[in-house]
């Protein structure tokens, strides 16, 4: 497996406030050509924190795997959709290693629907008949490299396995057109470019994704503004509603504010700070 320094997706404009983390280390890989349809990278998060410190996430419309300590265990914990904000607090030292599917990918591997775990972390082992606590413990063991602990969990996949489908390679393709083109801002949209009715595609997020296409466009422009949040420098806030797709400056405020904690300038004077 090969670094993988710029992987598909938000990833970095997801993580807030990065210029404020102490000692983390973030690795990212690409899969074996044989996962890469469902997976879009595998990652490590390594720190060392001589204070407690709490990090933010902006959750995006996928699926992880974890290995990660579970109520005192060593578990591999799937992460489905959420709508809610994502932090962790890290103590001392540790690592976590991880899984990111596409936007999708998870269906072929849970083998049902996706609204069955949204909103929810679920051991692994709870969903699929496998080991999880063995294969966590293998990739919490220190002093191994990223390459080696991405080993391990493409290993756990190959054990779990995935049966994809047309539909499912069809909807992954759809959401990657949502995430890079900043001009669908209206589900109606997407529905329009799949070709189908809106109800239709609705069935067929909640199936697939999660979650209706609705979330799923207002997420990736929110992480657009984040994105542009990161970059410094002025912002017209009010020409950058208009431009993802928000009835005025007030609603991209509500909308950003909900999951990041702060309105959109005061984030980004912080984070630029």
């Amino acid at each position: 497996m090969n670094k993988r320094d710029s992987p598909r997706g938000r990833g970095q404009a997801a993580i807030l406030r990065p210029g404020a983390a102490p000692d983390i280390a973030i690795g990212r890989l690409a899969p074996p050509e044989s996962w890469a349809p469902l997976v879009d990278y595998v990652w490590t998060v390594r720190w060392r924190c001589a204070e407690p410190h709490v990090q933010q996430v902006i959750p995006q419309p996928v699926v992880h795997l974890a290995a990660e300590q579970w109520q005192g265990r060593p578990r591999v914990l799937v992460h489905g959709l959420s709508r809610r904000p994502f932090e962790r607090r890290l103590v001392g030292e540790g690592q976590v290693v991880g899984a990111a599917f596409v936007p999708a990918g998870f269906r072929a591997v849970l083998r049902r629907s996706l609204a069955e775990i949204s909103d929810r972390v679920v051991p692994l082992g709870d969903l699929l008949p496998v080991d999880d606590h063995t294969a966590a413990r293998r990739m919490l063991e220190p002093g191994q490299t990223d390459e080696a602990l991405a080993t391990h969990m493409v290993g756990l996949l190959d054990a779990v396995g995935a049966e994809p489908d047309p539909l499912g390679v069809e909807l992954a393709r759809l959401m990657r057109e949502i995430e890079d083109d900043p001009t669908l801002v209206r589900a109606e949209q997407v529905a329009e470019r799949a070709g189908v009715q809106l109800r239709t595609l609705q069935r067929r997020f909640s199936e697939y994704v999660g979650i209706g296409p609705k979330w799923v466009v207002q997420r990736f422009r929110l992480l657009d503004a984040a994105a542009v949040a990161h970059a410094g420098g002025d912002v017209d806030w009010a020409g950058l509603a208009a431009d993802l797709g928000f009835s005025d400056q007030a609603h991209l405020v509500r909308a950003f504010t909900a999951v990041v904690g702060t309105p959109p300038a005061r984030y980004a004077r912080d984070a630029t700070a």
